[in-house]
C-alpha cells in the first residue's frame, strides 16, 4: 500500500425529507446568498425546488435561480453562472439534480472567485479555491456528493475533461433515496453502471498489498448486483434506493481508492463517446468497460481472475486463470445488459467512421500527452483497437 492523505469533511444528511432541513445547513455553512443551480423541469415539477426554497426562506436567506443544467454538462452555462454569481454576489451555490448538476455547480463555484478562465482548472490546474457548495441528489451515480471530481463538455471543440482539488468537495450533501424513486429505469441503470465504472476503475491497480480497499471495492459492486434487479423490478424499494444512494459516495470519495494507483482508462475512453454522440455517461461506459477490461486483460490477468471469483462467482481455473478472467468480464457485460444498458457502438449511437477522430482526441485533445490509462499505458493505436472492440 502506498503512502497518502485523506480528507472528506462533506456533512451528510441522509434520509426521508431531508431536502427541509436545506435552509439550515446553508445557514450553518456560511451562506446568506445562494445560487441555486438545477436541470430540467424535474426538480419543479415534482415540488422539489420549492421546497428547497421554502426552507432558504424559512432562515431568511436569499436566492438567485440558475436552470437548465443538461447531461454531460457544458461550458456555456457555466460561464453563465459565473457572471451571474459575480453580479448578484453569490456567497454559496447549491447544485439540486444530478452528478451534471453538481458538476456544473463545483465549476461555477471555482470560476466565480477566479479571475482567469474558469477551464484552465479543467486543463489540469489544481482547484485551490472555490465558493462553498451544497448539493440535494436526485440520482444515484456520479458521487459528486462526496468527491473532489467535477466533469465538464467544452463546446469549443467538445472536450469532455475533469477537474479536482479538495475545494471542490461539498460542505454539505442531503441524500434522500425517495428522491430518485420517480428517475426512469433507464436512468437508473446508468447510474448503477457509472457507480460500478468508479469501483472497478480503482480496483485496477498495479500496487500490491491493498486488500482491505480491494475488499470494499468488492462489497460495494456486490451491492450493485444485489440491489440493482430489486430496484429495476420495483422502483419505489426505498431500501434498495438507500442501499445505491450511500454505494454511489462510497464509490466515487476515494475512501475505496487510497494507497493505490488507479486506471481512469473507461472514462477517458468513454467522455469522447459522450462528448460527441451526447450519450448518457453510463450507457457509454457499459459498452467501454467490457472492451478495455478484454484488451488489458493480460496486462495482469490474476487481477482479473479475482475480481471474477470474489465478485461473480465464476469458478477459479488455475491452469487457465485467463479463462477465469474472460468469463468475469462476460459476466459484468451480461449483468449491465440486464439492466437495459446498450452493448456495443450501434446502440449507442456511435460510428465505426468516427474511431480514428476518437482516439485522437482521447489521446491528445486539450493539450493531452498521447497516452491514458493508470493501469495499462494505451496509445493512440491501443485506444482505436478498444473502440473496435466496442462494435
Amino acid at each position: 500500500m502506498n503512502n497518502f492523505t485523506f480528507y472528506a469533511p462533506t456533512y451528510f444528511a441522509f434520509g426521508k425529507d431531508t431536502e427541509k432541513e436545506t435552509g439550515k445547513y446553508v445557514k450553518r455553512f456560511g451562506g446568506s446568498k445562494v445560487l441555486i443551480h438545477y436541470g430540467g423541469g424535474s426538480v419543479i415539477r415534482s415540488g422539489l425546488l420549492d421546497r428547497v426554497k421554502k426552507s432558504l426562506e424559512e432562515e431568511q436567506i436569499s436566492y438567485i435561480e440558475l436552470g437548465g443544467v443538461k447531461p454531460n454538462p457544458r461550458s456555456g452555462l457555466v460561464y453563465e453562472g459565473i457572471e451571474l454569481s459575480r453580479k448578484e454576489k453569490i456567497d454559496f451555490v447549491l447544485a439540486v439534480g444530478g452528478g451534471s448538476t453538481i458538476d456544473s455547480a463545483k465549476a461555477i463555484a471555482a470560476g466565480a472567485v477566479y479571475e482567469g478562465d474558469f477551464w484552465d482548472y479543467y486543463e489540469g490546474k489544481p482547484v485551490d479555491k472555490a465558493l462553498p457548495i451544497g448539493t440535494i441528489l436526485t440520482i444515484a451515480a456520479a458521487g459528486s456528493e462526496g468527491s473532489p471530481d467535477s466533469v465538464i463538455t467544452k463546446e469549443d471543440g467538445m472536450f469532455k475533461r475533469g477537474a479536482s482539488g479538495e475545494a471542490f468537495r461539498p460542505k454539505f450533501s442531503i441524500l434522500n433515496p425517495a428522491l430518485t424513486q420517480t428517475l426512469p429505469a433507464y436512468q437508473t441503470a446508468c447510474g448503477i453502471t457509472d457507480i460500478i465504472a468508479h469501483l472497478y476503475e480503482r480496483y485496477l491497480t498495479n500496487t500490491k498489498e491493498v486488500e482491505v480497499t480491494d475488499r470494499m471495492i468488492e462489497a460495494l459492486i456486490l451491492t450493485m448486483i444485489h440491489e440493482g434487479p430489486r430496484v429495476m423490478e420495483d422502483p419505489d424499494n426505498y431500501e434498495a434506493r438507500a442501499n445505491i444512494m450511500w454505494a454511489g459516495m462510497m464509490a466515487h470519495n476515494n475512501s475505496c481508492g487510497v494507497g493505490r494507483t488507479q486506471d481512469w482508462t473507461s472514462h477517458d475512453v468513454e467522455h469522447e463517446l459522450s462528448a460527441l454522440y451526447d450519450c448518457a455517461h453510463g450507457a457509454g461506459l457499459a459498452v467501454v468497460m467490457p472492451a478495455v477490461f478484454t484488451y488489458n486483460m493480460n496486462h495482469d490477468v490474476m487481477r482479473f481472475a479475482k475480481i471474477a471469483v470474489r465478485v461473480w462467482g465464476c469458478q477459479m481455473d488455475f491452469e487457465h486463470p485467463e479463462n477465469t478472467a474472460k468469463a468475469g468480464i462476460e459476466a459484468l457485460r451480461s449483468f449491465l445488459i440486464s439492466l437495459g444498458m446498450p452493448k456495443n457502438f450501434e446502440e449507442l449511437g456511435a460510428r465505426e467512421a468516427d474511431i480514428e477522430k476518437l482516439a485522437h482526441t482521447a489521446c491528445y485533445g486539450n493539450g493531452g500527452d498521447g497516452t491514458l490509462g493508470g493501469f495499462v499505458k494505451l496509445n493512440q493505436k491501443d485506444v482505436e483497437a478498444i473502440y473496435r472492440l466496442m462494435l
